[in-house]
């Protein structure tokens, strides 16, 4: 008695410290107090609880739900549900989790808060809106902020990855979290600019809420920061603005967050700017999305789309295998998706196996009927790149539901052309016209109702009937022509382009036609001819001039001298014109192309240098000679020298005088070059 009753003081003093190391948030030492309680009684629930809460404040997870599975007996779903489902979902083993809380007998308010959590995580968004409405309802604690914020949560996902039209819950965006949320609803549904001003404002909202918080560190904000600009950078991207998309992931990367989803996410977008460029830098970020955790952040199409980008990357780099085994892989977890198979014939096609990539495609449309429309057409682009445009054509007219279509019936016309085949593009327009033919009409009580054709089928047979008539087919012109015509009587165009085919194969069917054409009366313009002779586009402009009697009428008729014509301003004259000189008629050639060019001489200082005594000019002695230069005749001047003659047979030409004072210039150089000359003999 005496031993059991110290055994129970014991215990009540270490049930003490732990409720005091509880409150204190000291779980370490309440966990070696709990630890003393049950080595006196292993069996006792309450102390198995605090252990498991003791481990789970601790991080301890694995442990917590180990000691839960190892007592099973005792610590029942009814007793510790909400504890082993939380160490389950902090594990990441959520089907586990989601059937724990599914299993217990009462779905008390924690349990429900972690379901919501755990279908998040599932991708089940339907489920967790409804979960969340439903915790709003029927809560009111100081909670619930945190799940509106979840809501919230929940709407953006559903905008993003299901593309469904978010409904306005009507939620005040007090918090950056509701504005950052807002924000990428906002980016699912494409509003991009919207979505740039709401993560500004989460930005605003964040650092004034700084200003109210004390104990929140360098790093929090930071992190905090940068996925915001995370998102601003992933919006610049989508909007075409690489380069600052590019220069922001860059500056978030040299921050170094903690969160390897934030990290994973940006490399990811910059290896889809880098593409095949800089294939370096990208193998460098891939390393980002391989951390430890990623899977557990990040949503499946988000997964999906890193190994995708991969994939192409190890095409990029030339590693074949690894981009095989990386798009097999990828095939077997998604076997309807069209990436994976495009992505290995790429890479078949990088290695000149055009046949067995086609071969591949073929096998993919046969398998997948659903997606056949894609792989028909990447098919067909294979063999135009081979030069089998007939086999393309066959392809793509094998594709139902684009037959029809403008586009495919523009491109196949355009293909039969060039191969020459007209038979076959204009097979085309009529099964194209057929099948609107078909669908424009409607069944209306058993009695078949014709509506107007469609604009689209209208303008099918107004191309047909132009390229008939391109290619010489008049009487296949001429029945589209006039189906055209029936359905707008007053179309003039077609009505001139019928009446233009019937001339050349039935004449007087022409005529006949002909009488439907309005009348020049009907037709005339009101133009002003004044107003459009004086406009800034006119050739010529009619003088103004008074009413002409007589002589004044018949010269008004026959002197063109009346009319003012425009002509273009002339041009600037250079400085050294003299209007009392001819200009040299060869001033356009280049130089090198006159008559009078003789080239240049060179060496000619080198060749007076030294020669003389000193003090001595190079000027010859017959240029001294005043008498020789007064009986001498006039010789022409060289082109391009200084001599000045009257004679109009040697003018030289204005664009070659040289200025008055070029040669006073040489004659000081050389006596400043004496002057300063030092030594002698």
């Amino acid at each position: 008695r005496m031993a059991a009753a110290a055994g129970a003081a014991a215990a009540a003093g270490l049930w003490s410290e732990v409720n005091r190391c509880g409150q204190n948030g000291d779980f370490a030492r309440a966990l070696k107090s709990v630890n003393k309680i049950l080595q006196i009684n292993k069996d006792d629930v309450t102390a198995l609880q605090c252990k498991v809460v003791c481990l789970i404040q601790n991080g301890n997870f694995k442990e917590a739900l180990g000691v839960i599975n190892t007592h099973t007996k005792v610590l029942t779903s009814d007793v510790i549900a909400f504890e082993k489902a939380y160490c389950e979902y902090r594990l990441n083993r959520i089907e586990s989790a989601l059937k724990t809380i599914q299993s217990a007998s009462q779905q008390t308010d924690k349990l429900k808060e972690l379901y919501g959590q755990v279908l998040y995580r599932l991708e089940r968004y339907d489920d967790c809106l409804a979960a969340y409405r439903d915790l709003i309802r029927n809560s009111q604690d100081e909670y619930e902020e945190e799940r509106k914020t979840n809501l919230s949560a929940v709407v953006a996902a559903q905008s993003t990855w299901e593309k469904v039209v978010p409904e306005d819950l009507g939620l005040r965006e007090a918090t950056y979290e509701l504005c950052y949320n807002s924000a990428c609803a906002l980016i699912g549904q494409g509003k991009l600019n919207e979505a740039m001003k709401k993560l500004q404002k989460a930005e605003e909202v964040f650092i004034f809420a700084l200003i109210f918080l004390q104990d929140v560190t360098e790093e929090d904000i930071e992190a905090e920061l940068a996925i915001i600009h995370g998102q601003m950078a992933y919006i610049m991207q989508l909007q075409g603005r690489t380069e600052d998309a590019l220069q922001l992931y860059n500056q978030i990367i040299k921050l170094k967050p903690t969160d390897v989803g934030l990290l994973a996410v940006i490399a990811n977008n910059i290896i889809t700017i880098n593409k095949d460029q800089n294939v370096f830098d990208s193998k460098k970020k891939v390393k980002l999305t391989n951390a430890e955790g990623v899977e557990h952040k990040l949503s499946k199409k988000q997964l999906q789309a890193i190994e995708f980008n991969k994939a192409l990357l190890a095409m990029y780099t030339n590693q074949a295998d690894q981009c095989r085994k990386l798009s097999a892989s990828l095939q077997s977890q998604s076997p309807e998706h069209l990436l994976p198979v495009l992505i290995q014939a790429a890479q078949l096609c990088r290695e000149k196996q055009h046949a067995k990539a086609i071969g591949l495609l073929q096998e993919f449309a046969d398998q997948h009927p659903a997606n056949a429309a894609e792989i028909k057409l990447t098919m067909a682009q294979l063999k135009i790149a081979q030069g089998s445009v007939t086999k393309a054509c066959m392809i793509l007219r094998s594709i139902e539901e684009l037959q029809h279509k403008p586009g495919m019936v523009s491109a196949l016309v355009t293909m039969y052309s060039h191969e020459e085949d007209i038979d076959s593009a204009i097979e085309v327009f009529t099964q194209a016209i057929q099948w609107y033919q078909q669908h424009q009409a409607r069944t209306n009580h058993g009695c078949c109702v014709f509506q107007p054709k469609s604009p689209v089928h209208l303008s099918l047979i107004r191309e047909a009937a132009n390229f008939k008539l391109k290619h010489g087919r008049k009487k296949e012109a001429i029945s589209d022509l006039e189906e055209l015509w029936k359905q707008n009587p007053k179309d003039v165009h077609t009505l001139a382009q019928l009446i233009s085919a019937y001339s050349l194969v039935d004449s007087e069917k022409a005529k006949v036609l002909s009488k439907h054409l309005p009348s020049s009366d009907t037709m005339s313009l009101k133009v002003d001819v004044d107003a459009l002779e004086n406009s800034h586009g006119a050739t010529y402009v009619r003088k103004k001039a008074g009413k002409l009697t007589g002589d004044n009428q018949q010269k008004e008729q026959g002197d063109p001298s009346l009319i003012s014509w425009h002509c273009c301003s002339a041009g600037k004259l250079p400085k050294n014109y003299d209007p009392k000189v001819t200009p040299d008629p060869e001033r356009w050639l280049p130089m090198r192309e006159r008559s009078y060019y003789r080239g240049r001489k060179k060496g000619k200082k080198k060749d007076q240098v030294g020669k003389g005594t000193q003090g001595s000019t190079t000027t010859g002695s017959s240029e001294l000679d005043a008498s020789r230069t007064a009986s001498s005749p006039p010789t022409s001047p060289r082109p391009g020298s200084g001599a000045a003659v009257s004679a109009t047979s040697n003018v030289i030409p204005p664009r070659h005088q040289k200025p008055a004072g070029a040669p006073a210039t040489k004659k000081k150089q050389q006596q400043k070059k004496k002057k300063g000359a030092k030594g002698g003999w």
